[in-house]
């Protein structure tokens, strides 16, 4: 039974308008209905994976005998120690932040911004020769390789110290003192060491390149090779 307005001539087409406005109502609300769902799926989709955690990091900071001084691109033993880790399985990414010619005052004026800038979980610190051969004064020297090792590990990293020493024309209280510096400070911080980083071929022209300072591609492995058994003992034991 219809209504009684219905029953009229204009309130039959009242009723009708009513009902065409709810039926484009209710078809305009299942748009709206469905657009939403469909936008909420397209956000679903937008969103971004969680990213992975960053690789954990080995930062190297040396002079021309850790950037590869006259070598060419991924002969340096820094290069072979990234192979190295992959090869033995490990995930870390190693940052070579060496400088040819740098010394232990520039350094410590760069080891803050590197530890905040790749957050390591090791660090190598390979400076202070340069200091040697140009004779500078022992208690800085020390000083500011003190202060590296002290920034790193307070950073939460640990630290791995690579020794030099001297030829024989500085004078031997020179000499002396200078190679003890290295193991004082590791000593003090309980930071790991290698003496000398050009153990076993120091004293081998053959080894080195034109100018007897720096080592030849074929003495690189070789440096790998002290550095690797304390750098592992720095590693995550598997």
């Amino acid at each position: 039974m219809n209504p009684p307005y219905c029953n009229r001539p204009h309130g039959r087409a009242f009723a009708q308008r009513l009902i065409a406005r709810g039926s484009l109502w209710f078809r305009t609300f299942r748009t709206f209905r469905a657009a939403l769902a469909a936008a909420g799926l397209l956000a679903l989709t937008l969103t971004p994976a969680a990213a992975a955690p960053a690789p954990p990091t080995v930062l190297v900071v040396g002079d021309s005998l850790s950037a590869g001084y006259g070598l060419a691109t991924g002969q340096g033993w820094v290069d072979l120690l990234q192979r190295k880790l992959a090869a033995q399985g490990f995930a870390h990414k190693v940052v070579n932040a060496s400088i040819s010619g740098d010394t232990t005052a520039g350094g410590r004026s760069r080891i803050g911004a590197a530890l905040r800038t790749h957050q390591p979980q090791v660090v190598v610190i390979e400076l202070g020769g340069n200091d040697g051969l140009r004779g500078t004064a022992l208690a800085p020297v020390k000083a500011n390789l003190d202060y590296m090792v002290e920034a790193a590990q307070k950073a939460g990293a640990k630290v791995l110290l690579l020794g030099m020493r001297l030829p024989p024309n500085y004078g031997s209280r020179y000499i002396a003192e200078f190679a003890a510096l290295f193991s004082d400070v590791a000593r003090a911080r309980k930071a790991a060491l290698v003496p000398f980083i050009l153990d076993g071929f120091g004293e081998k022209p053959e080894m080195f390149q034109a100018d007897r300072i720096h080592p030849t591609a074929q003495a690189q492995p070789l440096m790998l090779d002290l550095v690797w058994p304390e750098l592992r003992k720095l590693l995550p034991q598997r």
